[in-house]
């Protein structure tokens, strides 16, 4: 069961399988954006789970900020800065959370929807999935930063600037996702690559995401000397130990994430 009305929350062994669910769309209402940020803060915190699913209900994977519900949220001075900062922090929340998120885009995924999917550290999508920035459309700005993160200049900047979408196939021409499939093969798929994942030592994988975050922007000589540094961190773990004594020994590893 979900501690959330906007959020549902559930376990695949090791694996949390987080579903925006705001009915019709999935719109990042202030709602949705907070019980997110703290499923994954939780998520991070809760040696149990070792990889995340994230997708969204219905036909949508999110089609992006809750404009029926902003005039709630920004009343008066002060309220649109702390709103700005309350939907970035979510974004990192995605990309700082200490588990890896394989996001599994069923549908359109739009502006922030975009900027959700950007986030995340493995994508895969679905036949009916769709990426675009259609804020120009209503006078405003969406996720242009993060859209850098999975196109290039001259797409990022059409996208932009006309709102074109771009469909799952060209997603998968591109190798911006894993994968396109069927969608009633989208959430087994996700969740092979979530538990393929969770198989892996946590204190690894932990520490390989945040190396990634880390050197994201580094030089190569910066940043392959910072990988080499957490490299050094890792071998130093029970989990290194037992990853080595059983392939010596040809059985499976036991983790303990310490």
């Amino acid at each position: 069961m979900s501690d959330y009305t906007q959020l549902d929350v559930r376990h695949d062994g090791h694996v949390a399988i987080l579903t925006l669910n705001f009915a019709p769309v999935n719109a990042l209402s202030r709602t949705l954006n907070d019980e997110l940020t703290a499923a994954l803060d939780r998520i991070s915190e809760t040696p149990d789970v070792r990889a995340v699913v994230l997708t969204g209900a219905g036909k949508v994977f999110c089609a992006g900020a809750d404009l029926k519900g902003r005039k709630d949220v920004i009343r008066g001075p002060g309220d649109l800065p702390a709103h700005s900062r309350r939907t970035r922090e979510c974004f990192h929340a995605i990309r700082e959370c200490a588990k890896p998120v394989v996001a599994a885009i069923n549908g359109p995924a739009l502006g922030a929807g975009l900027a959700i999917a950007a986030s995340a550290d493995v994508l895969i999508a679905s036949t009916q999935a769709v990426v675009g920035l259609p804020e120009i459309n209503v006078g405003l700005l969406g996720g242009g930063r993060h859209a850098m993160r999975l196109f290039g200049h001259s797409r990022t900047r059409r996208m932009m600037l006309t709102g074109q979408r771009v469909d799952a196939q060209e997603l998968y021409r591109l190798g911006i996702v894993e994968a396109c499939v069927e969608p009633d093969r989208l959430l087994p798929a996700a969740l092979e690559i979530a538990h393929e994942i969770a198989a892996k030592s946590p204190a690894a994988t932990k520490l390989a995401k945040h190396t990634l975050n880390t050197i994201e922007h580094m030089s190569l000589r910066d940043g392959y000397r910072y990988e080499q540094d957490m490299t050094a961190l890792i071998g130093a773990t029970d989990d290194a130990k037992e990853a080595q004594r059983a392939f010596l020994e040809k059985r499976v590893p036991v983790f303990t994430g310490k």
